[in-house]
């Protein structure tokens, strides 16, 4: 075995990434604080062809050398769009059929691992604020909430790391990996 060179990985242009099919699949970022978590939403959504985000509320936007150090150039080829408040980003979701779902801990959540997602329908994960969490307000207006089962003696994990297994989850069920490799 050797490391792949950057040819031998054979990435897409900004270009051709904008142009290809993405997994039917949006991100709401629901008031994150720091800009570093949002390079990293940016940097997750490139690497699995997300086809857009929702950056909500206080969440930080481009251009910005924080958001930039993580997201590696991602904020040029995943398509963004700022909402004044997570209610209004899933306003529009709702208004395009998109199925909404939140990523929290609550009463009567769904495990994430239990969750199968319609391969016909299109979903939007929304991500919370990194002390309190997806707004009450947006959990209720949410299709299904989601949690991601813990096995430790901390609550949470950083919403990088959430957002990482969560899109990795729901894309390797909708068969995205293999619709969009071939």
């Amino acid at each position: 075995m050797k490391k792949l060179t950057m040819d031998e990985l054979n990435r897409l242009s900004v270009d051709e990434f904008k142009s290809s099919d993405k997994i039917p699949l949006v991100i709401a970022l629901d008031n994150i604080r720091s800009l570093n978590n949002v390079g990293s939403a940016f940097r997750t959504s490139d690497a699995f062809r997300i086809q857009k985000i929702y950056l909500c509320g206080i969440t930080g936007t481009p251009p910005h050398r924080d958001i930039q150090k993580t997201a590696l150039g991602a904020t040029e080829s995943v398509e963004w769009e700022y909402a004044t408040s997570t209610l209004e980003a899933i306003a529009r979701l709702k208004e395009q059929n998109f199925t909404i779902c939140s990523l929290e801990q609550v009463e009567n959540s769904t495990k994430l691992n239990e969750f199968i997602p319609d391969k016909d329908e299109r979903y939007a994960l929304v991500f919370g604020n990194e002390v309190f969490g997806v707004e009450e307000e947006v959990i209720l207006a949410s299709d299904h909430v989601l949690e991601i089962p813990q096995m430790g003696t901390k609550h949470s994990l950083n919403i990088s790391v959430s957002m990482g297994i969560a899109i990795w989850d729901f894309v390797s069920k909708v068969g995205g990996l293999t619709r969009i490799m071939r």
